[in-house]
């Protein structure tokens, strides 16, 4: 049982190191993105080509989309460094969480990947909104980065396929890693569920083997009177 637990562990080390860099995938191109673009965020963002000098006209969407996807990056690049710190010393002292770590465990990894969905979807959908309005004057979305199409705007729009394509990229294998996280967490909760049902039988069998031990020496004791 216990090389089961220490794979269990190592795997959840695994998971939580490949959320952190995933994390920063998540994290860093939407906070270069925001920059570059002067806290506009092209998620969901809609536009029309003008005709006169070839510029986009663009009705900005919230910044709440951005900062939302950043906030959710930079809180799972935290909580993986935590969990990757606290599972470390429990490898070098040789130590394991309790059942009730491993239940908060799988309620915050559960939790994480809600939150984290959430994020990949809106990437997904809000860059996706903005591309199919861009792609009316050029053939594809990566075309537009290498062009100021915005100059009203001031925003530098020379990465922002790149930063997006990455942040998508960063958010839906976050979510994996979660997953992951998850479900080494939920195997944990089982174990010790699993072991102390083992208990449990092995107690009840001694009171049995106790009880007909009594039984029998009674039963002794009436022969023999």
């Amino acid at each position: 049982m216990k090389g089961l637990v220490n794979v269990v562990l190592l795997s959840q080390l695994a998971a939580y190191f490949a959320g952190f860099v995933l994390s920063l995938c998540l994290f860093v191109p939407m906070t270069l993105h925001l920059y570059d673009f002067r806290g506009f965020c092209l998620l969901f963002s809609t536009g029309t080509w003008r005709e006169e000098d070839g510029q986009f006209v663009v009705d900005w969407a919230s910044q709440l989309y951005c900062d939302y996807c950043i906030a959710v990056g930079g809180l799972l690049a935290i909580l993986c460094l935590v969990q990757m710190y606290r599972l470390i010393t429990f490898l070098y002292r040789g130590l394991d969480s309790s059942f009730l770590s491993a239940f908060c465990d799988v309620v915050i990894s559960v939790g994480m990947a809600v939150l984290v969905l959430a994020s990949a979807v809106m990437i997904t959908t809000g860059f996706k909104s903005w591309c199919d309005d861009i792609m009316g004057r050029f053939p594809s979305c990566n075309d537009a980065a290498v062009n100021p199409i915005d100059k009203a705007d001031g925003i530098q729009t020379s990465g922002f396929y790149v930063q997006l394509g990455t942040a998508q990229f960063g958010a839906w294998g976050s979510w994996a890693a979660c997953v992951g996280m998850s479900v080494f967490a939920l195997l944990k909760v089982w174990q010790y569920h699993k072991s102390e049902n083992i208990k449990l039988t092995m107690a009840q069998n001694r009171r049995r083997f106790r009880k007909g031990n009594v039984e029998d020496a009674a039963d002794m004791d009436l022969i023999r009177g």
